[in-house]
């Protein structure tokens, strides 16, 4: 028996003797009781998955369990985001990177800051990256509306201690369309 195959025995001895199945102990099988595998065979292993592949758990299963107020706000193709309004999109979408109040962030990536941001002012530029994207940031051309591209970039240039308040409208978003 190899070191490792004695401390895996050894450990399941100390915990079948703990929990009264231990040699002598008589259960019956359980219906939830895993298969008995071959001699040798560990839990991790499996023949029929590919190597490096990692293999599903509860965890990703899709009735997973999902924090509490779990709502992706996604409509059913997944593909466009269905809030309105500047500031309920940017709750929704931007800050996560950008953050709360705009202050952007540095660590895994960088998430420049929107607060008083003078590239704001024009609002061609914001309109730009939140059509075509930007370094890290992605394109979200496919995923909003002109309306929603037009109210996030109002709120974003009238909120975190920006002042610009010539207002774009849907028209001008549908002209810078990729």
């Amino acid at each position: 028996m190899t070191t490792t195959h004695f401390w895996i025995s050894a450990g399941a001895a100390l915990l079948m003797a703990a929990a009264g199945t231990g040699a002598g102990a008589q259960q019956a099988p359980s219906a939830s009781a895993p298969a008995a595998r071959p001699a040798g065979e560990t839990p991790h292993q499996s023949t029929t998955q590919q190597p490096g592949a990692r293999s599903m758990t509860k965890r990703d299963s899709a009735d997973a369990a999902k924090p509490a107020g779990f709502n992706p706000r996604f409509s059913s193709s997944s593909e466009h985001f269905v809030q309105q309004g500047g500031e309920r999109l940017y709750q929704s979408i931007c800050q996560g990177c950008h953050m709360p109040q705009g202050e952007g962030a540095k660590g895994a990536g960088f998430y420049p800051a929107l607060a008083k941001n003078a590239r704001l002012a024009s609002g061609a530029y914001p309109v730009y990256v939140v059509l075509s994207g930007l370094h890290g940031m992605p394109p979200f051309a496919h995923r909003l509306d002109d309306q929603q591209v037009a109210d996030v970039v109002n709120y974003v240039r009238t909120h975190f201690g920006n002042s610009y308040q010539d207002a774009l409208t849907p028209e001008e978003v549908k002209k810078q369309r990729p």
